[in-house]
C-alpha cells in the first residue's frame, strides 16, 4: 500500500516516513504543495497525509484540486493551527480525517490503518489470481488457503504484479513502486525480490514469467496435470 506524505517540516516528515515504512507501507514525501500535486498526477496512492500549511501551494489548495478532479483518494490532514475553522475548512473541502500537531505517532498510525481499511473506492482492497489472494489493507497474502510470509518489499512486488496479472510490468515500473521517494532500486535487486517471490508462488500454480528486456508477468499455470 502506497502513501504520500505532504509535509514541509523535514523532522516531522522523516519521523512519519520512517514510522510508516516500518509498519510495511511504501511512502513518498513531498515537501511543498507543488511537489505534492506533481506526485499525485504521476502515481497512484492509497492515502494522502496532507499538512495544511504547505509552502508554494497550501494543503487546502491541493485538497480542493484533488476533489475537483473527482478523486476519492482518502486524505488525512495535519495542522498546527488551533483555530477550529481551519480544520472545518479542510473537512468541508473533502478531507476524511484530521490530526492536530503535535501528535503521537501511535495515534497517526491508528488513523492511517482506519482510513486504509476503509479503502480508496477507486482501488479494490483485495486482488486475486487463481488460488492466490492479497489483502491490500492487511498486507497479507494467501495461496490455496495457506498464509504466505512476505517481507514488505515482497508484499509490494506481489501487489503490483497482481494488479497487472496477465500483463507485462517493466523493471522500471517495479523499481518506481518498490523504491521510496529519491531511492533507486537496481535491476539486480529487482531480480532478487522476483526470485524469492517466485519460489513461494510456483508450488501453488502461480508463476512469475520473465520476458527478457521487457519485464515480468504474473500468470496462473497448471500444477500436477491440472488445467491452468
Amino acid at each position: 500500500m502506497r502513501l504520500l506524505v505532504a509535509e514541509d517540516d523535514p523532522a516531522i516528515a522523516e519521523g512519519l516516513t520512517r514510522s510508516l515504512r516500518n509498519a510495511g507501507y511504501a511512502v513518498e514525501w513531498a515537501e511543498d504543495g507543488e511537489r505534492a500535486e506533481a506526485a499525485l498526477a504521476s502515481a497512484e496512492f492509497d492515502l494522502l497525509i496532507l499538512d495544511l500549511g504547505l509552502p508554494k501551494k497550501s494543503g487546502l489548495e491541493v485538497l480542493k484540486g484533488l476533489r475537483a478532479r473527482a478523486s476519492r483518494l482518502p486524505v488525512l490532514i495535519l495542522t498546527a493551527l488551533d483555530d477550529v475553522s481551519h480544520r472545518v475548512q479542510g473537512l468541508d473541502a473533502g478531507a476524511d480525517d484530521y490530526l492536530r500537531k503535535p501528535f503521537e505517532f501511535a495515534e497517526l498510525e491508528a488513523r492511517v490503518r482506519a482510513l486504509t481499511r476503509r479503502g480508496n473506492p477507486e482501488r479494490p482492497m483485495a486482488v486475486s489470481l487463481g488460488g492466490l489472494s492479497f489483502d491490500r489493507g492487511a498486507r497479507t497474502a494467501r495461496l490455496n488457503g495457506e498464509a504466505l510470509e512476505l517481507t514488505p518489499r515482497e508484499a509490494m512486488l506481489l501487489e503490483v504484479l497482481l494488479r497487472r496479472a496477465g500483463h507485462l510490468v517493466s523493471r522500471e515500473q517495479l523499481a518506481a513502486q518498490l523504491g521510496e521517494w529519491g531511492e533507486e532500486i537496481s535491476a539486480s535487486a529487482i531480480e532478487v525480490y522476483v526470485h524469492r517471490l517466485r519460489k513461494r508462488l510456483e508450488p501453488g500454480g502461480i508463476a512469475i514469467v520473465a520476458v527478457p528486456a521487457l519485464g515480468y508477468s504474473l500468470e496462473k499455470v497448471a500444477v500436477n496435470g491440472d488445467p491452468p
